[in-house]
């Protein structure tokens, strides 16, 4: 009489620990080996990367409007999550062989390889984190499968389950450090003062409504905004920064930091605002911004007649297409920025250099860590926003907000106040309505500079209960804000701002 003896079985606990180990360990070699050749080229940050860069307008729209500024901590614990899902789904698969997890496990190694090698800002000594990445989860899921298989209650499993876990931690860890031995806060810290030879208007005391519930007039470096599609900050130091003029120019020019720093110097105030910026939204800041204009710097390369766009590169190759004549012609203010609100550029802000262009929406206008400048023609060259769906020409649209009252107040006067821009023309007037009302005059802040926003508070009456009031805002031009709303797709939202208030 024969017996049939079953094949060694994993439990599941064991199976799916298996499959989230090896999805550590790979990920923090990967992690390790991107501290050397670039902290882009870390599998996981490489995929989120090409996720956001597949991602139709529309998403990437709903994710602003959804998760704010948290929208790139929303992906990565998104991706987190469906990745130890599918390492677990995979470890309990693999309880008989370990083919299933090896699978997987190559899945994930040639999408991170895919993510690096299709990522314009790293060369290809960086598939070397991705390459890495998989030979460590192939053979960390081998070896622990078959230590597991083999006596899956030993001590000598657990200890090998332990030192996989710890192996995975370290290597994560090192890549860490590793990135942060190459830190630009370092260099940033070097650059010391930044004078300007030109300095901005000094701000009045009437420059804002503070103690009425408007914002500081210039916006504190911390709570700028930030909307940008960087993973990973790049970390760029000086000593290793330069921009390159090029293109339809005469004299293709390459500029060291040196050469931008020790230039004559120039302030100016100017409020920069996001197109994803909903009606009434917060995505608007205002900052001291220093740097050298950009009209002189293309006048010395020399703009070749029939040039369109200055298309700009950043560091980790995003791109953004701005018009020649708004950088090209003085009296718009476009800069190459190196300092705001009197400090170096904070990195997450651009340092070394960014590109500030007043009165445009800054997917067209406002690249942080910029290398690279191309003159050129709109045919030529798509930056990378068009590519989605947005438009060519962004001028900032004339907008108004209110910031309050915020909650219930008490009946009888109620103090309304908020914010009015229209960069580069200039608010004229601000006028708002309760419930429906007549349009009333609002007091207008001090008037600093057209390139930034301006405050306003109106009084209006409130008897008990509900109300409704309602802001617009006319320009210097004559032109008044439409009520029509529209969606911020494709060149910035439209529509007069409400809140709604109890009064007691």
């Amino acid at each position: 009489m024969s017996t049939h003896l079953e094949p060694p079985r994993l439990s599941a606990p064991v199976a799916g620990l298996i499959g989230v180990i090896a999805l550590v360990a790979a990920l923090g070699a990967g992690h390790l080996v991107a501290g050397f050749v670039g902290a882009g080229a870390s599998p996981f940050f490489a995929v989120g990367n090409a996720a956001i860069d597949v991602s139709p307008g529309w998403l990437k729209d709903f994710a602003v409007r959804a998760f704010g500024t948290a929208d790139k901590a929303v992906l990565l614990t998104g991706m987190a999550v469906v990745a130890l899902a599918l390492a677990v789904a995979a470890g309990l698969a693999s309880r008989r062989r370990s083919a299933p997890g090896l699978v997987f496990v190559s899945v994930v190694g040639v999408l991170g390889g895919v993510a690096v090698f299709t990522r314009p800002d790293l060369g290809q000594i960086a598939l070397l984190a991705p390459v890495v990445s998989l030979v460590a989860g192939l053979a960390v899921f081998g070896w622990l499968h078959r230590t597991a298989l083999d006596g899956q209650y030993s001590s000598a499993a657990r200890r090998n389950f332990l030192l996989a876990v710890a192996g995975a931690g370290a290597a994560g860890v090192a890549g860490q450090l590793v990135g942060a031995s190459k830190d630009a806060e370092g260099s940033r810290v070097a650059v010391g003062p930044l004078i300007p030879a030109r300095t901005a208007p000094p701000v009045p005391a009437g420059a804002d409504f503070a103690k009425f519930g408007t914002p500081p007039f210039l916006t504190p470096n911390a709570d700028f905004y930030r909307i940008d599609t960087a993973l990973v900050v790049p970390q760029v130091r000086t000593e290793d920064w330069s921009l390159r003029i090029h293109g339809m120019v005469d004299r293709e020019t390459t500029y060291s930091w040196s050469d931008i720093r020790n230039r004559p110097l120039v302030e100016r105030i100017v409020t920069l605002c996001c197109v994803s910026n909903p009606v009434g939204g917060p995505y608007i800041s205002t900052a001291r911004f220093v740097g050298v204009d950009l009209a002189e710097l293309l006048a010395e390369a020399g703009v070749a007649p029939g040039a369109e766009q200055v298309f700009s590169t950043s560091a980790d190759g995003w791109t953004a297409g701005t018009p020649v004549a708004a950088m090209a012609d003085p009296s718009v203010g476009a800069m190459l920025a190196i300092g705001m609100n009197g400090e170096p550029l904070p990195v997450e802000h651009g340092f070394p250099a960014r590109l500030v262009v007043p009165g445009l929406y800054g997917y067209v206008s406002a690249t942080k860590w910029v290398t690279d400048l191309e003159v050129t023609t709109w045919d030529a060259r798509t930056p990378y926003w068009l590519r989605r769906g947005w438009a060519k020409h962004a001028p900032i649209k004339t907008q108004s907000r209110i910031d309050a009252p915020r909650g219930p107040v008490t009946a009888g006067p109620v103090r309304v106040a908020g914010i009015a821009w229209a960069q580069h023309t200039g608010i004229d007037r601000v006028e708002v309505s309760v419930d429906d009302g007549p349009w009333e005059p609002a007091q207008l802040s001090t008037e600093v500079t057209v390139d930034a926003w301006r405050m306003w508070w109106a009084d209006v009456a409130a008897a008990r209960g509900s109300h409704v009031v309602r802001v617009r805002a006319t320009d210097r031009s004559g032109y008044t804000q439409t009520d029509q709303l529209a969606d911020v797709l494709p060149d910035g939202a439209t529509g007069w701002y409400a809140i709604t208030f109890t009064a007691r």
